[in-house]
């Protein structure tokens, strides 16, 4: 081992220290409960899945695919996303009879990043699946869970807006004419360069109507109003239809009584290019990024041989942390101290400690160098040493 690489990791790989290990699994074991509370049922697939199904399948792109070759000399790509695995064994051995299921999951996933990007290339998420429904009632079930299990791990001050890449599209298409314009002005959503986007229509050979059309389009964030507004901007049918959908989502919304939690927001577009319908994201004070995010991906499916409707959603628990702040201190943990005349002893007290529900930390004396440093860890502590009934207890 060179002393370069002796206390380094691979790029955007973190170490996860105790403090942040105990938070990161207390917010989990709330937000895996409320899910199991609404019915749906955890599963796990492999961190390493084959490239041509998964990798290929994924949203991800290529670039941020971690690939490796197996002995056979098969391409293996470790997982970018869970969505994707869950449609494959959905796909593969749950959907025999087209009965609608609710898959849930809580895993790693990997994806490469630049050296100067600074992200995780490996992070945690949390999330729920609904395969087999195409209503919209399930794409409403998604945004409420969503807020239930946020609500439950603490998370009091966040938003959701959501937006519908099918409008989005169609807007865009009748517009511009076709699916290459298109895609080169939604890049500019994507990345929320939105004086690039107004420079970029203004060099377009388009009339000043459409040309207001696309800059009213940014106009598109609030209440149910802004359907009212959309409306007046599209024309197609199918533009209209995914207003519609999102009208009939709103009445969802209000019937789950979480009106105050969202807002639309039609400007909105995902680096996941298997959506194709409603989707979604989470803000939160304290993170610039989205802590979570969802939508329908009805076509995701059918590249592992199934037509079916699919709406999911994803927490990352990494932001959810950021997003909560400082939470709690740990569970204290209580320190007996013995020298070996009371070693016997001390194991005693410790079991009917811990079989109270205390956490104890049994610890000989002789293999501690600075006892005051050592101790100040600690909640409680018990001395057991020299011969009983000497020792002073704190």
């Amino acid at each position: 081992m060179t002393q370069l690489f002796m206390f380094e990791k691979p790029l955007g790989m973190r170490d996860t220290l105790p403090e942040l290990y105990e938070a990161k699994g207390k917010v989990r074991s709330k937000m895996e409960s409320e899910i199991k509370q609404w019915g749906y049922q955890f599963i796990e697939t492999p961190t390493l899945e084959y490239y041509e199904t998964v990798g290929t399948a994924s949203a991800i792109l290529d670039q941020k695919l971690f690939k490796l070759l197996d002995q056979q000399g098969h391409t293996l790509v470790l997982r970018p996303e869970m969505t994707t695995p869950i449609a494959r064994v959905a796909a593969s051995k749950l959907l025999k009879e087209d009965l609608p299921i609710r898959l849930a999951y809580s895993a790693n996933v990997y994806r490469a990043q630049q050296r100067e990007g600074g992200r995780p290339a490996e992070f945690e998420q949390i999330g729920g699946e609904c395969i087999g429904d195409h209503t919209i009632s399930a794409d409403g079930e998604g945004i409420a869970l969503m807020i239930s299990a946020l609500k439950k791990a603490g998370l009091k001050n966040f938003r959701i807006s959501v937006g519908h890449i099918g409008f989005v599209k169609e807007f865009f298409l009748q517009i511009l004419g076709t699916e290459e314009r298109a895609e080169s002005l939604t890049k500019y959503l994507f990345e929320k360069n939105y004086v690039g986007y107004r420079n970029h229509i203004n060099q377009l050979a388009l009339s000043s109507i459409d040309k207001q059309r696309l800059l009213d389009f940014l106009k598109l964030r609030g209440g149910i109003e802004m359907i009212e507004f959309a409306h007046s901007l599209v024309e197609n049918e199918k533009g209209k239809e995914a207003l519609n959908q999102l009208m009939q989502l709103w009445e969802i919304i209000v019937d789950y009584q979480l009106e105050s939690r969202v807002k639309f927001d039609l400007t909105l577009v995902s680096h996941m290019s298997y959506y194709t319908g409603i989707l979604y994201e989470v803000y939160a004070e304290r993170v610039g990024f989205p802590i979570g995010s969802g939508g329908r991906y009805d076509l995701l499916l059918e590249k592992f041989g199934k037509s079916t409707g699919a709406t999911g959603f994803a927490i990352r628990i990494d932001r959810l942390l950021e997003a909560l702040g400082k939470l709690e201190s740990n569970d204290p943990i209580h320190c007996i101290i013995f020298s070996a005349e009371r070693r016997k002893e001390a194991y005693q007290i410790a079991r009917e400690k811990r079989e109270d529900g205390i956490k104890v930390v049994l610890q000989d004396i002789s293999g501690v160098k600075n006892m005051d440093a050592y101790t100040n860890q600690y909640y409680d502590l018990t001395f057991l040493v020299g011969k009983a009934g000497k020792e002073p207890v704190r």
